[in-house]
């Protein structure tokens, strides 16, 4: 593993938490595919740049699906993990995401609150009429923020955080996201991604209690340079 590779990808980093601007391809932790993960490659680069001895420890704060880019939080000891876990538990870690859909939604602007209900044989998020048994409240405001030739760009501020929210709520306002076969999008796009971007996360620093933002960089295919060059890097 290239230790450089992963330094430019660093969004922010110091003796407590990192936070790395995940690529569409990668896993944040270890699965069934055996594929090397995110964790484990920030693991090599911490221990290449400091020259630790020994095992280095790296806390999985959350995670983001693989097709998914964009900003993740990890922690480099196991008070800010427990800390972190906290403000996550708390809805104090606020994330907001970019999506690129291809039907304009039914309003500007809006809340969803559905029931969302998670088949683990078939990795998918379906939306229950009802409250059922295991079945989650899910809740996001969404607002269009951008325009090209043929895409909407909306800016996501989730409340809660369950398994493919954004990828199933706006699919069921008729939504779906570019690229996300799984989802209803009628093709998907050649590397496997979705045009779904973990854009900014914001907190107070577990340990110095300061106000920490990260704005990450949308890839640079030519849909996301379209719209990242309506905005700054400051963020939207």
């Amino acid at each position: 593993m290239n230790a450089s590779s992963i330094e430019k990808r660093v969004l922010y980093e110091d003796n407590h938490l990192l936070v790395i601007n995940k690529l569409p391809s990668e896993i944040v932790q270890g699965d069934k595919t055996g594929d090397e993960p995110l964790s484990d490659k920030i693991k090599s680069y911490i221990k290449i740049k400091y020259n630790k001895p020994g095992e280095v420890f790296l806390g999985v704060v959350h995670r983001i699906d693989r097709p998914v880019s964009g900003a993740v939080v990890f922690a480099r000891t196991s008070k800010s993990l427990s800390r972190l876990n906290e403000l996550l538990k708390t809805g104090k870690i606020n994330k907001t995401y970019w999506a690129v859909v291809k039907q304009i939604p039914p309003r500007d602007s809006d809340r969803l609150i559905n029931f969302l209900w998670r088949d683990e044989a078939k990795n998918k998020t379906f939306i229950k009429p009802q409250m059922e048994i295991h079945a989650q409240v899910a809740e996001l405001i969404y607002k269009v923020i951008g325009k090209s030739k043929d895409y909407y760009l909306l800016e996501i501020n989730l409340i809660t955080g369950r398994h493919h929210q954004i990828r199933a709520q706006l699919a069921h306002i008729g939504c779906p996201i570019r690229g996300d076969l799984k989802y209803g999008y009628n093709r998907s796009n050649q590397d496997g991604s979705i045009h779904l971007h973990s854009r900014s996360i914001s907190l107070i620093h577990p340990v110095k209690q300061t106000p920490l933002e990260v704005v990450a960089p949308a890839p640079p295919d030519a849909l996301w340079s379209h719209f990242e060059s309506q905005f700054n890097t400051s963020g939207s």
